[in-house]
This record gives C-alpha cells, sequence and structure tokens, in this order.
C-alpha cells in the first residue's frame, strides 16, 4: 500500500508539473498557436519610409490605395459574388470564381483587385457582400515623376525595391505590416467577436545628400539638352569636392518609376554617371596637369613650348585640334588651348611609371564605392602593355576607359587640397516617429593624392581655362570658375567612329575656393559644332549659376577678366538709372531691352543692378515710383 500510494503521488506530481508547464511556461506559445486557429488576418500594408532631399523636400512618397480581399467560406453565393466583382473590375466571371473558389483562409485578388480608384473600390463597397473585403495599401508616389529615376530607382506592385536607391536600402525602407485580426469558426464563419487592429510600422526615412534646386537645374538643362541636339544620351554630376556628397545626379535617356513596365530593362537599369564607360578626352588632362605640378616636371609660367599642330611618337602621329598648331606657348598657354601634343610632352616627361602611378592614386581603374548598384570600374592600360604611345595618348585622354562619376570624385581631389573622398548620396537614415538618426554617413577620405600646393596651381590653370582658354562659354561675370572641356572620339568594335564624340565639360566654382564641381557630358549631339566648348559650356555655366543662389555662392574680387573672342556676344555694364526718369533711363540703358514696371515717371529700383555684366540685347526691368 505505501508503495502504491508512493507510485500515485509520484503521477500527480508529474501531472501537476506538466499543467504548470503548459499553463505557466508554455502559456503564451500554445495561446498563439490556439488564436491562430481561429483568427483570420485582413493583411494592411505599411507605408515605405520617405526619401528626402537635404533640405527636406519630399522625392519619393507613398499614398494610400485600396486593394481586394475575399473570405471564400464566408461567399454564401459565390456565382452571384464573382459575376458581381467580374462587372465592376473588367474582368470575366470564371477569373473571379477561381478567385472565390480558392482553397485557402484568405485571398487576395491579384493583380486586377490591387490599387484601385476609389470609385471602383465605392462600387465594390456598395454591393456589401459576405466575405469580400476592401484593405488598404501603400503604393510608392513619385512626386517629380521621370526625375532622378535611375538614382531612385522603383517598386514592384508589392512595394519591394527593385532597383536603384529603392533596391540599395530596401531592408530599410520596407515597413512592417499590420492587419485587422477577426475570429472563426471551424467553418471559416465570422463570429461576434471584438476585432483587434494591428497597426503597420511605416519604414525607415532616408534623407539623400542632393539638393533639390540644383537637381532641378540639372533636370532641366538635360531636357533642354536633348530637345536642341537630340543627342544617343546625356548625363551631368554635380559634387561638394570637400566631402564627396552628391548633390544631384541624372541622366537621359530616364523613364518614369511609376510606370517602369512601359520601359526596356536597358533603360531602366542603366545608371550613366556610375555606369557608363568611355574615352574621357581632354578632361584627364587635369590628372596629367596635376601629376606634372606634383612632382615638379613643368613651370606653366616659365617652361614653353613650340606646337606645330602635331608631334611624332614611334610609328604615330598625334595631331594638335586647331590645324597648324598653336605656334609658340608657355605651357599655361598649353592648358588653356588644350594642346594635345603639349600633354603628349608632359606626359613624356613624367614617364610611364609616374603618370600611371597617378592614374592609380586618382582612383581611375577602381570602383569609387558610391552607395548605388551598378558601378563600373573603367579601363587603364595594364603597366607592362603601356608602349610610347599608350603614355603619350593617355596623358591627352584617349586609350582608356573612364566612368563619369570617377571623373569628377578625381578632379574634386584634384582642386580640393588633393583628398580623395569616397562619393556617396544617403546622408542619414532615419527613424520615421521620433525622427531619431538610426545611421549616418561621414566623409571618408580614400587617400591624400596630391598636396595643396600643387591643388592650387592646378585651380589657378583651370581658372584660366576659363578665363582665356576653351572654357569661356561657361566664364560667370563677378564669380571666379575654373574648368576644362573634352571632345573624346567614340569607340566601336576597336575603331573610332566619324563625326561621333562624347562632348564633356568639368567646371569648378569658385575657382579659389571650390565649392561645387560640375561635370555635363553629351553622347552624340546632332546639328551642333563637335567642340566641348561650344556645346555643353554653356549647359554646365547655366548649372554653376544656379548652383550660386542653391549654395549662396558669394561673389569674389581677385578673379581673371575674360578674354574676349570674335565668337562671343557683346557685353556691356549696366548703368545706375535710380532717379532719372523713365525717358533718361532707357536712352542710359539702349544696348538693352528695357521693361518699365509702375506708372510713375522716376526709376526707384532696378534689375540686375548696377554694374552687372550683361550681353547686350538683354532685359532689365526698372521700377517707377
Amino acid at each position: 500500500m505505501k508503495l502504491i500510494l508512493v507510485i500515485i503521488a509520484v503521477i500527480f506530481l508529474v501531472i501537476i508539473g506538466k499543467v504548470f508547464y503548459i499553463q505557466v511556461i508554455e502559456y503564451d506559445k500554445l495561446n498563439k498557436s490556439a488564436s491562430n486557429l481561429w483568427s483570420r488576418n485582413l493583411p494592411i500594408k505599411a507605408d515605405r519610409g520617405i526619401i528626402y532631399d537635404r533640405n527636406g523636400v519630399v522625392l519619393a512618397d507613398n499614398v494610400t490605395t485600396t486593394s481586394l480581399v475575399l473570405i471564400p467560406n464566408q461567399i454564401e453565393d459565390k456565382e452571384d459574388t464573382a459575376k458581381k466583382l467580374a462587372e465592376i473590375l473588367g474582368v470575366t466571371t470564371e477569373e473571379m470564381l477561381e478567385h472565390a473558389n480558392k482553397k485557402t483562409s484568405i485571398e487576395r485578388v491579384h493583380p486586377e483587385g490591387r490599387r484601385l480608384s476609389y470609385e471602383v473600390a465605392d462600387k465594390i463597397k456598395d454591393l456589401d457582400l459576405p466575405g469580400v473585403y476592401l484593405v488598404k495599401e501603400s503604393q510608392r508616389y513619385y512626386p517629380f515623376d521621370t526625375y532622378m529615376s535611375h538614382t531612385l530607382g522603383f517598386v514592384g506592385i508589392d512595394n519591394q525595391g527593385l532597383s536603384g536607391l529603392e533596391l540599395m536600402y530596401d531592408d530599410y525602407l520596407t515597413g512592417e505590416d499590420g492587419a485587422i485580426k477577426y475570429y472563426s469558426d471551424a467553418k471559416g464563419n465570422k463570429l461576434e467577436l471584438s476585432e483587434v487592429y494591428e497597426q503597420p510600422q511605416s519604414g525607415m526615412n532616408i534623407t539623400l545628400t542632393i539638393n533639390h534646386e540644383i537637381q532641378e537645374s540639372v533636370e532641366r538643362e538635360l531636357d533642354n539638352a536633348v530637345t536642341k541636339f537630340n543627342p544617343d544620351q546625356a548625363l551631368a554630376i554635380v559634387m561638394d569636392p570637400n566631402s564627396g556628397e552628391i548633390l544631384a545626379m541624372s541622366s537621359r535617356p530616364n523613364y518614369s518609376p511609376s510606370n517602369y513596365t512601359k520601359y526596356t530593362t536597358e533603360k531602366i537599369n542603366r545608371n550613366l554617371p556610375i555606369w557608363a564607360t568611355y574615352e574621357p578626352g581632354s578632361t584627364f588632362k587635369i590628372i596629367t596637369l596635376a601629376a606634372s605640378l606634383e612632382e615638379g616636371t613643368v613651370d606653366l609660367a616659365k617652361d614653353n613650348y613650340y606646337d606645330s599642330g602635331s608631334i611624332k611618337v614611334e610609328n604615330a602621329t598625334i595631331h594638335c585640334w586647331k590645324h597648324g598648331g598653336h605656334g609658340e606657348e608657355t605651357f599655361m598657354q598649353v592648358v588653356e588651348n588644350s594642346c594635345n601634343p603639349g600633354f603628349v610632352v608632359l606626359g613624356q616627361r613624367l614617364g610611364k611609371n609616374k603618370l600611371f602611378s597617378y592614374i592609380n592614386k586618382f582612383g581611375f581603374g577602381t570602383k569609387t564605392g558610391i552607395d548605388l548598384n551598378g558601378e563600373s570600374t573603367g579601363i587603364i592600360f595594364p603597366l607592362d602593355k603601356v608602349g610610347p604611345v599608350e603614355l603619350a595618348t593617355t596623358a591627352f585622354g584617349q586609350g582608356v576607359s573612364v566612368t563619369p562619376i570617377q571623373q569628377v570624385t578625381t578632379v574634386s581631389a584634384a582642386v580640393n587640397g588633393g583628398i580623395l573622398y569616397k562619393p556617396y548620396i544617403v546622408k542619414s537614415i532615419n527613424e520615421p516617429e521620433t525622427n531619431t538618426v538610426i545611421k549616418e554617413t561621414k566623409k571618408t577620405v580614400v587617400r591624400k593624392v596630391i598636396s595643396e600646393k600643387t591643388s592650387e596651381k592646378v585651380r589657378d590653370a583651370l581658372e584660366h581655362v576659363v578665363a582665356y582658354g576653351s572654357g569661356r562659354t561657361s566664364y560667370i561675370e563677378g564669380y571666379r570658375v575654373g574648368g576644362k572641356t573634352g571632345t573624346a572620339q567614340k569607340v566601336e568594335n576597336g575603331r573610332y567612329l566619324d563625326n561621333n564624340y562624347i562632348l564633356s565639360f568639368i567646371g569648378v566654382m569658385p575657382a579659389n575656393d571650390p565649392e561645387v564641381v560640375v561635370y555635363v557630358a553629351i553622347d552624340n549631339p546632332k546639328g551642333v559644332v563637335q567642340y566641348g566648348g561650344v556645346t555643353v559650356g554653356p549647359i554646365a555655366k547655366n548649372i554653376l549659376t544656379d548652383c550660386i543662389s542653391a549654395l549662396g555662392i558669394e561673389k569674389q574680387e581677385g578673379g581673371l577678366v575674360k578674354k574676349a573672342s570674335y565668337t562671343d556676344a557683346k557685353t556691356a555694364k549696366v548703368t545706375d538709372v535710380t532717379g532719372m526718369t523713365v525717358s533718361e533711363a532707357k536712352k542710359a540703358l539702349s544696348k538693352f531691352n528695357v521693361d518699365v514696371e509702375g506708372s510713375g515717371d522716376k526709376v526707384t529700383y532696378q534689375s540686375p543692378e548696377a554694374g552687372t555684366t550683361l550681353e547686350e540685347g538683354e532685359t532689365i526691368r526698372i521700377f517707377t515710383s
């Protein structure tokens, strides 16, 4: 009897222990499992994180739409329900019956029931059919449509990132879906119990380094270039040279992210500023110049070179763009005139080991590491394959292949004091409710490439190019602008194409203390002189002009005065006409078009202000009392 009592006691203890384990230890798990057996969730899609520019302008947002969801077990008359829904959605009854007869607890009607218009959603709601539900769904919205399309990217129908920043940062941007939870019996019939609302959690917000005002300028100028020149492609990048921050980036052809299915994969995936590779042409000469100055192989002011129009290297004859050459010139004039034979001499003085060591230091031949997918590396000659001809052509930007982002990054290093920065476009990732910074990108120094003294000489040379040389079309009165033009012949199947060039310009402002670097490239413009200074220089000038107001760049004294050319439009200084009568003011401003605002006789204000240099024929507004 004692033994039996002990056994019974042990059994009771085991049972009590098991009950305690189930009721206390395993309670949450088992309760959740039980709840899942008799609860159903109507999904509520979470909003993606919002993408902002650096000043809080929304670049990618969300709009709320409605989607159709069916609970097949709750539909009383499937034939009638399918017929009525089919009429509203514009599909066949058979298609809707297929959804209504699915052996599932919840059926999302896809794709015909996704992202319904308010009108269609109201018609379905008015039917008040059992088992038919309308749930909230978030849809990506791009306020500026094609603006920055390759960089921002796009999302699929389920709000998943498929390209650009939307893909690169999808894990951060994607939120956590919510639901309306209701309870049903074993047959799926809805029970009269309280529903539970599980709120969706929006994704993280992202702030970019992009300056919306500058980006708008880039978009406008590229659109104008496409209209005017009908190029094969066009692109532009604007960078802060002192940090590597991308202030603007775009290319043509572009696309509408909201309607991405209408475009080819090639058009969608090719983000030209980081993907395209081509011979840089004369913009690459900045690297040869910087290396020569750093190594002390040239004195721009004292060293001279006689340009006869060509130079012979082994069995190759390399020509200057100017027939007959530039004659006797200093090496500063070699830079101003973008003289190929002169740069061949600079390359020869450096030698292949020195020149290619600087090309590598500046980052050519490797990815910059920008936080975007699809970046290319470009192609640089292996050193053991470099002979005298390859050395000569590389010195003036031919025979090598680079990307636009590499060019902007390296020129930034050449003018900012010699520091190569890693470019980036995402400034921070923020929690959506409190705006707390979750992750922040800091400027990253890759390496020191040249000295501050050399960088100062490069800046001075680039300012000479804009004031006296091939970059005069980008000169801005009162502001110190430096720059370099580029005209690169395109290659196809190993051969150079006739009359098919990529024209480019890279500009720096202010030249004495750079705040912005602008790069513009136009691929095969039609019906225009094939020179970078003529075609691309004015486009870059317009973007640089917009950067003045966007960044608050002030006028600088001590800059070089532009050397007039016979091709330049005539200019004149604006006279101070405040206090004059309208007739006196018109006479004083006879070289301009005068627009009078007001009905008084005395001039109280004028725009632009006195002392501004304008092209003759431009409009001046005068305001009267």
